[in-house]
């Protein structure tokens, strides 16, 4: 019996819509109203700022969704002007934010919002944060307004700076472009900025009240407070001097043989999804991944029994075994680590590579923050060298860039490091989601930094939904299948949209020289199947698709839309191949020396 699938769900593997929006312009100023909040503030087609927002944070660092009421939107050729009211709730308490947002033709933006609380009101964060964008921003220059009236002539961060950049703002000036100028003046609080690029966000943040302060904090109540954001615009050339490429069609070329191979292809696969990847272990051969990442976590509860059915798997499924070991740290290292060998051993699993992780290390520590209590990486290191002496050692972060950069580990022990990443810590809307495909190359980039030529580099898992939540207690449950930050369960893992942000994720770290990736699970809600016995998702296809690139020569090759369309492109001896994917909702036209048109998210292989 056939089924039929709604558009939404095919996409997104939900039927709820996307946020609307409105774009509003003032002469050669235009802005995106979304949420209440805006995006891409643009002054002749430059975007000046990737977003301004009034954000509510409770004490996981989760985001708050305001009810919004008396929304009201004029418009004039010469200028526009918001006004609403948003409610937040949190533990019983009401946070009350009247705003109002203005523009002008002559290149200034302001935005207002006035908070009161009706109880005491919990949070870790309320007010603005402001979005500088990362492409043609990294490494320029910018003069740093600090609260004391001082003036610092510098430049943002080129390599992932893992603290905070700049303290005590009060204002930003830089040059989005030749022949421009903005600055981004913050009043009613003390701002500071963090690298997001960190938590692969395509963005620098300039955020209200510094991080070292304590959270959560209570606004008291009958409070208010007022924070403001004005930017201001100024021009230096005509505007019809400022040219603009038309990317109707986006153009794709082929260019000369890449010297790097594209990374082994692994999949996760968890105690908990052992039985069902056992069961349905033809399946799992037909996408023939390079490798298995199998994950022991004492702490969680794993035990032998977990080793030994990925020894039942390993049975059926003929390629290489690696375990990702989380360091419970409770007894004595060595002790430890001769109990897990005496485990592998005795399940009879054979193990290609151990990646060691202290279990406290998956939390993050903030700037500020004490540091917890654990061995030292290095003595980490060779009690796991001593009981493994033939087996690579890997090590690094099983959570985020944003704590490998904060603590780097000892490299003289290690063959490989690994991190993860994820594109709903700060945002979960689909565009946001789309846009950490900029920020990968800057964190490939900074990794090289870090490692060098000491050790190889290995990424993953890296799927949309969330495994465990750095920055707070917990991941967030999303039974209504919405998008929100830091869930464990995101619904476009189940659609097109997964599959075209996966191929994204491959084109971007292809010229990195990362050993093995791992995009996702295999099973479960981070999975390329959800339901045993079921299909393979589209992200599976995508995936698939993927391990074939292991026999493949990739060339470099030129996009004049990045950010629109994805593409691999491959050297087969007998021709040149392409494995491309749309990257928005709408249909792209697409020059690859033949002409074709991609439907919304929609992957060829050409």
């Amino acid at each position: 019996m056939n089924v039929s699938v709604s558009e939404g769900q095919r996409l997104f593997g939900t039927d709820k819509p996307a946020a609307p929006h409105r774009i509003l312009r003032a002469g050669a100023l235009d802005v995106r109203l979304e949420n209440g909040n805006l995006r891409y503030v643009k002054f002749d087609g430059v975007e000046i700022l990737r977003a301004v927002s009034y954000v509510v944070r409770d004490r996981d660092w989760g985001t708050l969704e305001p009810a919004m009421t008396d929304l009201e939107i004029e418009e004039e050729p010469s200028g526009f002007r918001i006004t609403y009211q948003a409610k937040y709730e949190n533990q019983g308490s009401l946070l009350t934010v009247e705003t109002e947002i203005s523009g002008e033709s002559s290149g200034t933006v302001e935005f207002v919002a006035t908070a009161c609380a009706d109880r005491d009101f919990e949070t870790n964060r309320s007010g603005f944060n402001i979005l500088h964008p990362i492409e043609g921003v990294s490494g320029s220059n910018v003069t740093v307004e600090h609260c004391d009236g001082s003036l610092e002539e510098t430049v943002f961060p080129d390599l992932i700076e893992p603290w905070q950049p700049f303290k005590s703002i009060r204002a930003l000036t830089h040059a989005p472009c030749e022949g421009l100028m903005a600055t981004c003046r913050m009043e009613g609080d003390v701002f500071e900025m963090e690298d997001q690029r960190n938590w692969s966000d395509a963005s620098y943040k300039t955020y209200v009240r510094p991080i070292e302060l304590p959270w959560p904090y209570r606004i008291p109540a009958g409070d208010t407070h007022r924070q403001a954001v004005s930017l201001s615009i100024t021009s230096q050339e005509p505007r019809a001097a400022r040219a603009r490429q038309n990317v109707d069609v986006v153009v794709i070329e082929p260019g000369p043989p890449s010297e790097i191979a594209f990374p082994k292809v692994g999949l996760l696969v968890s105690p908990e999804d052992a039985g069902q990847a056992i069961r349905t272990a033809e399946l799992l051969a037909r996408v023939a991944p390079h490798a298995i990442l199998c994950h022991i976590d004492p702490t969680a509860g794993h035990n032998r029994e977990a080793l030994e059915d990925f020894r039942r798997l390993q049975a059926e499924l003929h390629v290489p075994f690696d375990l990702e070991y989380v360091v419970e740290s409770r007894t004595n290292l060595e002790d430890e680590f001769e109990r897990l060998r005496d485990s592998v051993t005795g399940s009879g699993l054979v193990l290609s590579s151990l990646a060691v992780c202290p279990s406290v290390d998956r939390q993050s520590t903030p700037p500020g923050s004490k540091w917890p209590d654990c061995p030292p990486l290095q003595s980490v290191y060779e009690a796991a060298r001593k009981f493994f002496p033939d087996v690579p050692l890997g090590g690094g972060m099983f959570s985020y860039f944003t704590e490998l950069n904060r603590k780097r580990p000892p490299l003289d022990l290690l063959d490989f490091v690994t991190h993860a990443t994820n594109p709903i810590v700060h945002a979960a809307d689909d565009i946001s989601v789309m846009e950490t495909l900029e920020t990968l190359p800057h964190i490939t980039r900074s990794a090289r930094a870090i490692i060098g030529n000491h050790a190889s580099y290995r990424i993953g898992p890296s799927s949309i939904g969330m495994r465990q939540n750095p920055y707070g207690s917990r991941t967030f449950e999303n039974p209504n299948g919405d998008r929100i930050c830091m869930s464990h369960d995101d619904p476009r893992q189940c659609g097109q949209f997964a599959a075209a942000w996966t191929i994204g994720y491959a084109s971007a770290i292809a010229p990195a020289g990362v050993e093995k990736w791992v995009p996702c699970s295999f099973a479960g809600q981070r999975g390329l199947v959800r339901e045993e016995g079921g299909a393979l998702l589209p992200v599976g296809r995508a995936v698939s698709w993927l391990t074939r690139l292991r026999e493949k020569r990739l060339l470099h090759c030129s996009n004049t839309a990045p950010r629109r369309v994805a593409v691999l492109c491959l050297d087969t001896g007998a021709q040149t191949e392409f494995l491309i994917a749309n990257l928005t909702p709408e249909q792209v036209q697409v020059d690859c020396r033949k002409r074709v048109s991609l439907g919304p998210y929609e992957i060829l292989w050409l």
